[in-house]
């Protein structure tokens, strides 16, 4: 099985600096990780190239430092990583990501299944995940939990609810976003650390996929962020104590105060 795991370098702290002219993160000097919900994307890859054989590549779109995360992947049991990296992609949305994603994946060819984390922490939308399947036109689940079972072309999953969960069968190919309850992702080992460090990794810039300009970085971008700004501190207010019905007694006064 050859398997695809879209990853993400994220900053580590929520102490975050916006460029004020691009709306965009400045990434320069903060300490940056893997996306930790691609933590769990990644482990699910290797548990499953463990168990059925094959292949994890595992692709990011970043600046050049994001190559780190791909050597970190590799330490965990990747096999191969990309890093699609080119000034004409920055500032790119969630519909450009996900179209210079999908078209890295098609340059691939070879794949039977993408996985990826459920969101990212620095942007929160869980939207690259499933446009990434929406420009490939292949099927997808979110919120997986569980991988029941795989076999011939096609599996079964568990997909989280908020009451509970509901088991889905789909065919391969296939996109998968993961939950953190689905795995405990590993450590790296020594070997894995060492084999690492010597890892090639592949540059793929806007030459090798040869992309529509006007669909990649911000002019590719239907959504922009167009001001970015912090809300200001909350003032007044007051606890309420006591028990609970005289602290509903006393919510019930103020309503009918602020209301007269």
């Amino acid at each position: 099985m050859n398997i695809i795991i879209c990853i993400k370098q994220v900053p580590e702290t929520t102490e975050v600096r916006i460029n004020p002219e691009t709306n965009t993160l400045i990434r320069e000097g903060v300490k940056s990780i893997i996306n930790p919900f691609d933590m769990y994307a990644i482990e699910e890859g290797v548990r499953l190239k463990e168990k059925l054989g094959g292949k994890v590549t595992v692709v990011t779109m970043g600046p050049p430092q994001a190559e780190n995360a791909l050597r970190e992947a590799i330490s965990l049991g990747a096999d191969e990583a990309i890093l699609v990296c080119d000034r004409a992609f920055a500032g790119s949305d969630t519909w450009a990501t996900s179209y210079i994603l999908s078209e890295v994946i098609r340059k691939i060819k070879d794949f039977d299944l993408i996985i990826c984390g459920k969101q990212a922490s620095d942007g929160d939308t869980a939207q690259v995940g499933p446009g990434i399947s929406m420009h490939l036109d292949i099927p997808q689940v979110t919120y997986v939990k569980k991988i029941e079972d795989i076999k011939d072309k096609s599996m079964r999953v568990e997909r989280m609810m908020e009451e509970g969960f509901e088991i889905i069968e789909l065919p391969l190919p296939a996109l998968l976003t993961v939950v953190k309850e689905i795995n405990e992702p590993r450590l790296p080992s020594l070997k894995g650390m060492m084999r690492a460090k010597s890892a090639k990794i592949n540059l793929w810039t806007q030459k090798e996929l040869d992309l529509d300009p006007n669909n990649v970085g911000l002019n590719g971008s239907p959504t922009q962020v167009v001001k970015i700004f912090t809300p200001a501190q909350r003032t007044g207010g007051q606890m309420l104590s006591g028990e609970p019905h005289e602290i509903v007694e006393k919510l019930v006064a103020l309503i009918k105060d602020e209301v007269n």
